[in-house]
């Protein structure tokens, strides 16, 4: 509860945090807008494959004339962790093989690094979270994203002495999305395609959050931070509103839909019937909370706070989240506490690929919200063990053999170049970790 103070000694000493961003998009673009109005805060570099298109951005949240002028701008994100007097590097490009090559760099360099690409976490975040504290820097989550909101609820529950008994997100889910295609995704978010170009939408983009991925992405990233379990057939997005979360998300032993306590999900906004959920908690996160003792659920009644019909489960969330108008918040942690916001320490999740449709060999698959996958939670040791291609990997590679709709690709069924750097990182990730 003290960064703004810190900061603002290191502001008045002439030392301000200095930072660098890699990708001026979505998220990007929101922290920029937030920069003027945090002294003490300076964004030195900003690469993205357009400089112009970053500088842009710029004019676009505010930025004066004076200020954009006083940034340097790259293409080269590789520029941006090795600039001189960064402390802080933020990789916000979503693309797994360019943030896993850029966190590479940023540790490297001596620079903390705060991972909006949680794409590249997930496919090899625990050995780059390794590699970072060897180095003696900061690996952390972006602060305003779901992962680090909800990882901060699970380490409160955890200090203040009780069991987590579920943690995770809303979203808006029904079973066929994950059939969705960018070709119908618009009409999802009640959208003409001709009015999602002039906002500069993109469409796989968003299908990615529609079909299913990203929420397998998020959820992955969740348990490998907080060592929490993962549902063996993925998640189940159960339908859920804030007022029932103590309810649903809690084990089937006591009339819940987990399988035992200390699990991810998320649950949908959406009635299976296609009905809003009463209070539901599309955008928001969420920790389920277990008493340990019959005096703490006690104090749960006395104190106001919903629980379950045992009375021993009750559940605190979190209704909106600001993306990367919160991200300073990781920034400045890693600089002025060396702490995350979050981070990557072990192996418990993966999200996988899996066929949207019958798929032949040769075919070409497009990854993350595309055409012909999408992304499913999967527990670690099941992905090892099947040799599951992680969502990470399925873009750009080649079909060797057909895949049945509903399948999970394997390595097997692809062509992976050996010598990608992703391809490398992951294998290194999980033979270490698995």
């Amino acid at each position: 509860m003290n960064l703004h103070e810190m900061l603002r000694q290191r502001s008045d000493t002439g030392q301000p945090v200095r930072v660098a961003l890699i990708g001026a998009g979505k998220f990007g673009s929101m922290f920029l807008a937030q920069v003027p109005t945090i002294a003490g805060l300076e964004v030195a570099v900003i690469a993205d494959l357009d400089p112009d298109r970053a500088r842009e951005a710029c004019r676009n949240v505010g930025w004066d004339e004076a200020r954009i002028a006083g940034t340097r701008f790259a293409a080269d994100g590789l520029d941006a962790c090795r600039a001189d007097g960064v402390e802080v590097v933020i990789e916000a490009t979503g693309h797994p093989e360019a943030g896993i090559r850029h966190a590479l760099a940023a540790i490297e360099a001596g620079r903390h690094i705060v991972m909006v690409n949680v794409e590249a976490d997930v496919l090899a975040g625990p050995l780059l979270a390794e590699k970072a504290r060897e180095r003696g820097v900061v690996y952390s989550m972006a602060y305003g994203d779901q992962p680090a909101l909800v990882a901060e609820m699970v380490d409160w529950a955890r200090a203040a002495g009780f069991t987590v008994a579920a943690a995770g997100k809303g979203t808006k889910y029904l079973p066929h999305f994950h059939q969705v295609t960018p070709d119908d995704v618009w009409t999802h978010y009640g959208l003409t395609p001709d009015q999602a170009k002039a906002g500069g939408m993109n469409p796989q983009m968003f299908n990615s959050f529609l079909d299913g991925t990203k929420s397998a992405i998020e959820m992955a990233a969740i348990a490998n931070a907080c060592d929490l379990g993962v549902p063996e057939e993925g998640l189940k997005f159960p339908p859920c509103g804030v007022d029932d979360l103590a309810h649903v998300l809690r084990p089937k032993s006591v009339g819940g839909q987990l399988d035992r306590d200390g699990m991810v999900e998320v649950v949908s906004s959406l009635e299976r019937d296609g009905r809003p959920v009463f209070r539901d908690l599309r955008w928001g996160v969420y920790v389920v909370l277990k008493a340990p003792n019959d005096y703490a659920a006690a104090c749960f009644r006395q104190y106001g706070l919903p629980t379950d019909l045992t009375g021993r489960y009750a559940a605190m969330h979190k209704p909106f989240h600001l993306i990367g108008l919160e991200l300073s918040i990781s920034v400045l942690s890693a600089a002025l506490r060396g702490e995350p916001t979050g981070s990557t320490r072990a192996w418990r999740g993966d999200a996988v690929a899996v066929a949207k449709r019958d798929l032949k060999a040769g075919e070409m698959l497009d990854g993350e919200g595309g055409y012909t996958v999408y992304g499913r939670l999967a527990p670690a040791s099941r992905s090892k063990a099947g040799r599951m291609l992680p969502i990470g990997l399925a873009h750009g590679v080649r079909l060797t053999r057909d895949v049945a709709a509903g399948a999970v690709v394997t390595e097997d069924d692809v062509a992976l170049d050996a010598e990608r750097l992703a391809v490398r990182v992951r294998r290194e990730m999980v033979g270490r970790f698995g």
